[in-house]
């Protein structure tokens, strides 16, 4: 039972309470205190002019005299980046997502994030688990607002950026070898090189990668468990796939990493068993390290926290809070949909323009991608991918990342993919410096013939 307070006492709480709302109304919005500094140094790192072609950072390089220098796009040299390179080579190879940096830069109020010293120094949050439950709602809402995935009733687990949650999931979906045989993992080419590297380098008694999912089809009905990547839309090639394996011991990890509206139509929600996100295609954040997995089974969500927790004991809670910075952004303003706007138009011209140069080409050509009706957009639209998978057409083309590179264009070649050296992969997500070079570089490629 609340005590009774007497007249004066009242009086008394509500001056004091005036007092100190005056005090936080000063301290808040007129004197800054502990943050002033910090506040100070990072707006005047972020107004060092660096001619538009590079930017300085607070952790970046320092000359003597405290001053942070330039670090320049590809091809820009001198120290405000302003001399460009004539004969550098385009750098396609990287998938470095500055495309969304203006978009960014255009929002530097709304998305910054100041963090104190003492922010979160525990190990855990105050619930005890390694995960923001306020991040969770907001990627809830990210995916609802988009329409790209179901997760009601789903568990979701954190990793750094889907390159960790890919082999907790691995590990997640692989049987005791006490009791069964290793898992086989395999892909169906074109596909992801890490699929493949990463299950190689961490040699794990229970899964061994296996190769193609062709070689298997038809041969599920072993005693083997097998787990099957399907990535859609595609790296490197942007096509929407689907699982080619199937059978009660088949397993499915279905990367999602690129179905945004930046990338491919969103035809409908997707309600995999075991999806995987990554912040790095989404906002661009790639160095932010931050990925997430949507997971229908408790006893598959249980094995990769269990994986996450021997490996680093979750993510860093500064990703976490830069990550859910970002998201607020993007769901508390006047258009939510902006930032999908400006990326897939971003996107869309690069496509339309590459896609042009090569058309007028009897030598090279590119992946052909059909137009879908998007709920996002409510609209018929053609894809838009990260990626242009280049082939080489001629008989004596043979290695296509050899030809390209001697043209001044650096890609990836497509042997990495578990493809045909025919083959290359060229990035359309890095800074406007770098495709407006590759473009030149490839219409005097074009132009030779």
């Amino acid at each position: 039972m609340a005590r009774k307070r007497s007249p004066m006492n009242l009086s008394f709480i509500v001056t004091l309470m005036f007092v100190v709302c005056a005090s936080n109304m000063i301290v808040g919005r007129g004197e800054i205190s502990w943050s002033k500094d910090a506040a100070l140094e990072a707006e005047a790192v972020a107004a060092i002019e660096c001619s538009g072609h590079g930017r300085a950072y607070l952790d970046g390089i320092v000359l003597k005299g405290h001053q942070q220098v330039c670090e320049c796009n590809e091809c820009y040299t001198g120290s405000d980046c302003s001399k460009f390179i004539s004969d550098c080579p385009a750098n396609s190879g990287s998938g470095d997502p500055y495309f969304l940096e203006p978009f960014w830069m255009k929002h530097a109020a709304s998305s910054a994030v100041l963090v104190s010293g003492w922010h979160r120094m525990s190990y855990y949050y105050s619930d005890g688990s390694y995960i923001s439950e306020l991040l969770v709602e907001h990627i809830k809402k990210l995916h609802t607002l988009v329409g790209n995935a179901v997760t009601e009733g789903k568990y979701f687990v954190f990793g750094g950026g889907s390159t960790q949650l890919l082999n907790a999931a691995v590990y997640a979906l692989s049987p005791d070898v006490t009791s069964h045989s290793p898992a086989k993992v395999v892909a169906t080419p074109p596909h992801y090189p890490m699929y493949r590297t990463q299950t190689e380098y961490f040699n794990a008694r229970n899964f061994s990668f296996e190769g193609s999912t062709s070689s298997w089809i038809n041969k599920t009905d072993s005693k083997s468990t097998f787990i099957e990547f399907v990535t859609s839309p595609n790296n490197p090639d942007g096509k929407l796939t689907k699982a080619v394996l199937s059978g009660a011991n088949v397993k499915h990890i279905n990367d999602r990493a690129y179905y945004w509206p930046h990338y491919t139509p969103i035809a409908s929600p997707v309600d995999d068993d075991l999806m995987i996100f990554t912040v790095s295609k989404l906002t661009g954040h790639a160095g932010s390290r931050f990925g997430w997995a949507i997971i229908k089974d408790k006893e598959v969500y249980e094995r990769m926290v269990e994986f996450l927790d021997q490996n680093t004991m979750g993510v860093a809670r500064e990703a976490q809070l830069r990550v859910l910075k970002l998201f607020d952004v993007i769901l508390q303003a006047d258009d939510p949909k902006e930032i999908f706007k400006f990326a897939y138009s971003t996107m869309r011209y690069r496509w339309t323009k590459l896609k042009e140069i090569v058309s007028k080409s009897k030598r090279f050509s590119v992946q052909k991608l059909s137009s879908e009706y998007c709920t996002f957009f409510q609209r018929e639209r053609e894809l838009s991918p990260a990626y242009v998978w280049v082939k080489c057409e001629r008989a004596e083309d043979k290695n296509c990342y050899k030809v390209l590179e001697a043209a001044g264009i650096i890609g990836r070649a497509g042997s990495l993919y578990d493809a045909d050296d025919r083959y290359m992969r060229l990035t359309l997500l890095r800074s406007k410096d770098d495709f407006d070079i590759l473009v030149n570089n490839f219409k005097a490629l074009v132009a030779k013939e």
